[in-house]
């Protein structure tokens, strides 16, 4: 029950971070275009290469090292201050580096460059790693929450036409930096002051380092089409890419906040040398995501059509298409969730999870020469498939002597002949039905009911999972 409360803590945590932007779309959408979106999108783009830098693979590395010394709360401290010094440290070069770079070689953009710059502080100052260690998501979500609605709110008062992209950049970074600082005061209750001779913040430098590379060859899929993509097609396309990943991602936090709290749960029964408490994990987890990312995937190709230009405005009628093109990514970065963050990262097999996102980052380049050349922003949605795809088949490939393929994919035609009837009923609809909100809720509904009923005539796993779930909590009470 932990890991699940968890599970729906973290699913608030990761939409609410994307909430934000995605809130003020339709709004944002209009009162600036499809250029300066993407003038946005080009600028955090580099921005975020920066700030990457700075991280390395300290929230990875933090999350993990915190969970492994969970019961002990001297070491626990000392792992705290010395990876939140280290990071502090690494933060400001990077810091340093990027406002070098942009005063040295930007031009056309340099204002806009230099208010990117509050993302980079933001993560010098983000301590969500170490709740996330000790499992306690609860903290992150509500104190976070208050700070994104008043930026939401700001941004409607403040974003009014198309001088203010300034002020939109701005209100972002900053409201990411005051989220950060919200979570500190609850540290003091969880960390000890210790002497700062033992903190040895350069101990924890190369194990971090070891993670920086899959961490920053990860983002690849979130930087890199955008960097090609501004540069080899126009700034309306990467606008039009920019809203499509960005709608995407929203759902996708949906499937891949088990990765963050499942982390530390494995992490910690490895330390425990609980082999066979991970491996039935493993099972259950991926079986679980599985089942909501078919839907998901299907159900955002059924309506996309209708919903981009509805959601976004007639501007963006082209991001229909490209939501459709992009959906299979909900289901490929799913598995790899599992596989990689769920399973490799927290049993320390760095080399094969690096392996598996560096072979991805690399498809990923190279789709990209090819796909935009021919389709623009198609082509380097398309070239996002292709290289999420190749990720979670390489991480599959590497546990294959650890579990059975056959049980993990055995089971899911069900789910995809439940998801493929949904899609077809609720595409039908969206077609006939006009996009409106309670439409909209409509087709949802019984998209869901479908599915639902589906997976339960085919007796699939997942529910066999929520019936033994509901047992056993009768069980407790009784």
């Amino acid at each position: 029950m932990k890991v699940i409360k968890n599970y729906l803590y973290n699913v608030v945590y990761q939409i609410l971070l994307l909430l934000v932007p995605l809130i003020t779309v339709p709004y944002i959408s209009r009162v600036l275009g499809p250029e300066l979106v993407g003038i946005n999108s080009y600028t955090n783009s580099w921005m975020t290469f920066f700030m990457l830098v700075g991280q390395m693979g300290i929230a990875l590395y933090g999350n993990r090292e915190v969970a492994y010394h969970r019961e002990n709360p001297i070491e626990r401290s000392k792992i705290f201050w010395g990876i939140e010094l280290l990071q502090v440290i690494t933060i400001t070069c990077a810091l340093i580096a990027y406002l070098g770079a942009v005063l040295l070689f930007s031009t056309t953009f340099k204002k806009y460059f230099l208010l990117q710059s509050f993302w980079i502080i933001a993560a010098g100052l983000d301590v969500s790693w170490y709740f996330m260690g000790v499992e306690n998501f609860q903290r992150i979500v509500f104190r976070n929450m208050l700070v994104k609605l008043a930026s939401v709110a700001l941004i409607f008062l403040v974003v009014k036409g198309n001088n203010d992209l300034g002020k939109y950049i701005a209100l972002l970074g900053l409201s990411n930096l005051v989220g950060n600082l919200t979570l500190w005061p609850y540290l003091k209750d969880e960390i000890k002051w210790v002497p700062i001779s033992t903190w040895h913040p350069f101990r924890h430098f190369y194990p971090a380092l070891l993670l920086f590379v899959p961490t920053i060859t990860t983002q690849v899929y979130l930087v890199v089409n955008r960097l090609m993509l501004g540069r080899m097609s126009t700034q309306s396309q990467l606008g039009q890419f920019q809203y499509t990943d960005q709608i995407i991602k929203v759902i996708l936090a949906v499937v891949t906040a088990s990765g963050q709290v499942m982390l530390p749960h494995i992490a910690n029964k490895f330390s425990k040398g609980d082999v066979k408490g991970i491996r039935d994990s493993l099972y259950n987890s991926f079986d679980f995501i599985t089942a909501i990312a078919i839907p998901m995937m299907f159900g955002i190709m059924a309506i996309a059509k209708q919903f981009a230009p509805w959601f976004l405005g007639k501007q963006f009628n082209d991001a229909g298409i490209l939501m459709m093109i992009e959906a299979p990514v909900i289901l490929f970065i799913g598995w790899s969730n599992v596989t990689g963050t769920q399973y490799l990262m927290p049993i320390n097999r760095t080399k094969e999870y690096t392996v598996s996102v560096t072979v991805g980052a690399v498809i990923n380049v190279i789709a990209n020469l090819f796909l935009i050349a021919l389709w623009g922003a198609r082509g380097a949605t398309l070239a996002t498939d292709i290289s999420e795809f190749a990720v979670a088949a390489v991480q599959l490939v590497y546990i294959r002597q650890t579990i059975s393929r056959r049980k993990l994919f055995g089971q899911m035609w069900k789910y995809l002949l439940s998801g493929g009837i949904m899609f077809i009923i609720t595409y039908r609809l969206a077609m006939i039905m006009n996009m409106t909100i309670p439409n909209l809720a409509i087709e949802v509904i019984i998209g869901a009911v479908i599915y639902i009923i589906g997976i339960f005539i085919l007796r699939a796993p997942v529910i066999n999972q929520a019936i033994a779930l509901i047992n056993s909590r009768k069980a407790k009470r009784e």
